[in-house]
């Protein structure tokens, strides 16, 4: 009786830990490029590209992983993604210095990662409801400001040959964990989506049936998924690399950007679970990117070190409360049968951002550093504006 009781507890505990290794595996590569910008001379554009062309992959796999869950579960969708993702690691790790090979092996990364994200977050909302849901966003939160922190120290404390191969260990080991883990644990049986699904109805957290559909779901949260990623790259690639120049070595200065931007982010996800917070923090949340961006276009391209850090925090909030409030849209009014497929669109919504930085650094050589940012903060003003609409005319109402 007591193996029972815990079986779906360690079932969860085994989705946390795909969802963090899958956020360390796709990020831990910010602080690596600063070092292959700066001591294998690798161009600006190349290394972001290859930070960005992750996404390319991401966009298949995430709504591949939503059917996959959708119509057989989402444990062998994770699986399968967090190996494709090691895999896509251990190419990093011998032959990153070859352009093409960094590019194609971080194509594949966004491959598994997209798998384990979309799947798993369906994973997790099956277990435990919309509680899941969130706490599925806190966990992968957590592994991208992990793997950008740990990547960073490791740079800073070992010589640069090394700092272009240990990271890739620790990602590929976590991943590997991770599947190992799963392997003992399992899944806990399907009629646990069924109580969820009455208990969450009874208690108002899930609309009615018939208020339920792809397109409001989607409606609803896709204009809240573009400011996710889009907020993060910005604070982590963008601004870390423009105040690099008052550093002698600025290896580190993505994982400073990942304590402030992710850490904010964390911070108002839990206070957000914890207070309950409303439809209404996520035009909060829009709001805090368009400032955020609009400091960086106000930095240029030579931001001062306290308006990085300060707009790294707007940003970070924009992601935590974008990202939250997209989850719960779609866990809300989106249909059981489809909620897979739906979480994966959102989340290809929310990983356009990743494409941003070699956008960006390439617009500015002709339109120069600040123009692109003050268009994205506009952008962002735009999505507060129609999520002030759906609220107030009634048609965005959770709960």
């Amino acid at each position: 009786m007591e193996t029972k009781k815990s079986q779906p507890q360690l079932v969860f505990a085994s989705v946390v830990a795909f969802l963090i290794t899958a956020g360390w595996a796709a990020n831990h590569f910010a602080s690596v490029l600063v070092v292959l910008r700066e001591h294998q001379h690798m161009s600006t554009l190349l290394v972001n590209s290859a930070y960005g062309i992750y996404a390319l992959g991401l966009f298949p796999c995430l709504i591949l992983g939503g059917l996959v869950a959708d119509r057989f579960g989402s444990r062998p969708a994770v699986m399968v993604g967090a190996i494709v993702a090691a895999l896509g690691n251990i190419a990093l790790m011998f032959w990153q210095e070859i352009p093409w090979i960094l590019l194609l092996a971080r194509f594949v990364i966004g491959l598994g990662v997209g798998l384990v994200v979309s799947a798993g977050t369906a994973w997790a909302g099956r277990l435990r409801g919309a509680a899941g849901t969130t706490l599925a966003g806190i966990f992968l939160t957590s592994g991208f400001m992990l793997g950008p922190i740990a990547s960073g120290i490791i740079a800073h404390l070992v010589d640069a040959h090394n700092a272009i191969y240990i990271p890739y260990i620790a990602s590929i080991l976590l991943s590997v964990a991770a599947v190992a883990f799963s392997v003992v644990v399992g899944d806990a049986p399907n009629t646990r989506e069924v109580l969820v699904e009455k208990k969450e109805e009874d208690q108002g957290v899930r609309a009615d049936e018939h208020d339920r559909s792809a397109k409001k779901a989607l409606a609803t949260a896709f204009p809240m998924g573009l400011w996710v990623f889009a907020s993060m790259t910005s604070a982590i690639v963008v601004l870390s690399g423009r105040v690099g120049q008052h550093f002698e070595s600025s290896a580190f200065l993505p994982g400073v950007a990942a304590v402030t931007a992710f850490g904010s982010g964390l911070v108002i996800q839990a206070l957000g679970r914890r207070f309950e917070f409303g439809p209404v923090s996520g035009v909060v949340g829009a709001v805090c990117s368009a400032v955020g961006l609009s400091l960086a276009a106000i930095g240029g391209a030579a931001p001062s070190v306290a308006m990085f850090v300060v707009a790294s925090v707007f940003l970070g909030l924009a992601y935590g409360l974008c990202l939250r409030e997209g989850l719960l849209d779609v866990e809300t009014f989106s249909p059981p049968a489809k909620r897979g497929a739906v979480i994966g669109v959102y989340y290809v919504a929310t990983y356009i951002g990743f494409g941003y930085p070699p956008l960006i650094e390439w617009l500015a050589g002709f339109v120069g550093p600040s123009l692109p940012y003050w268009v994205l903060a506009g952008l962002a003003l735009c999505s507060a504006l129609i999520r002030t609409v759906q609220i107030r005319s009634g048609y965005l109402r959770r709960g």
